[in-house]
Order: C-alpha cells, then structure tokens, then sequence
C-alpha cells in the first residue's frame, strides 16, 4: 500500500459515494486508475466493505449502551455468537481485561435492552454483565487513514 492508497482510503472512510471520478481529480489520477486501486484494496480484505452510518434515534433506537459480558471460559461460543442475529446488536469484541466479552448495542429504550440482557443471560456460560449507556457521542467513526503523506 502506498501513500496514494492511503490517501484514497482517508477520502473513501469520510464518503464512500464519492464518484471515482472526483476521487481521481483530489489524487491527480483517472478513474479508471481509481477503480483498479479500489478492485486492489478489495481484494486484498484492506477495504472490507462498504456500508452506511444510519442514525439510531432516526430509526427509533436512540439507547446505545456497551454491555460488558462476564463469562465462565471463554466467552466466544456458538451461543454467544448468535447474538449477531439480533439487529439491535452492532458489535461483539472479546477483549482482555477484567471481562470477557464487550457488546455494543442500539435499543428502543430501557425496556428493550432489558430484554436484550435476559438474552445475554440466558446463555450457558454467563455469569455477570455491566451496562453502560452512552449519554452522548462526540465521536463515533471507522477505522481512518492519515490524509497527509507519512
């Protein structure tokens, strides 16, 4: 990966929409060139999808929390990774430290993520959870590349 990949990664994690043609115009390169270098990061798992950022409260879940999942062994079973089912789960981490396991979720409100935590509980193996709810988010993005040359 070179200094123009990285550059063409920065542009693309602010806006994924952004037409080949003005990336080609920001980087000094054509479009074509700018398609075989994303068809390049593609296929090397560098750009691992493409997706939206969607608004929970816009779409009725404005509770997000981080539950954090304490487990008897390891905490990554088959149990514990239907989870991923659940649209109201957006990520599962398993982490070190003094858990196990950390998810982080979007709910309706209270009621729903209580819901959501006799779920966790529920599975064979887990022995505690901490929840904590996020207030507000100053920040909330993907993994980023420098704009500048390193």
């Amino acid at each position: 990966m070179d200094a123009t990949d990285r550059k063409l990664l920065g542009l693309l994690a602010d806006d994924a929409t952004i037409a080949y043609r003005d990336l080609g115009e920001k980087l000094g390169l054509s479009a074509p060139s700018i398609f075989e270098r994303v068809k390049k990061l593609k296929a090397q798992g560098v750009i691992k999808q493409t997706t939206i950022a969607i608004d929970g409260e816009a779409i009725g879940r404005p509770l997000m929390a981080f539950v954090h999942v304490m487990t008897e062994g390891w905490g990554r079973t088959p149990e514990m990774m239907a989870l991923e089912a659940d649209p109201r789960v957006e990520e599962i981490h398993a982490v070190a430290g003094d858990t196990c396991m950390i998810l982080k979720v979007r709910c309706e409100g209270t009621r729903a993520l209580e819901q959501l935590l006799k779920a966790v509980y529920d599975i064979p193996g887990v022995k505690e959870t901490r929840s904590y709810i996020a207030l507000n988010t100053y920040l909330e993005r993907n993994v980023r590349m420098e704009l500048v040359e390193s």
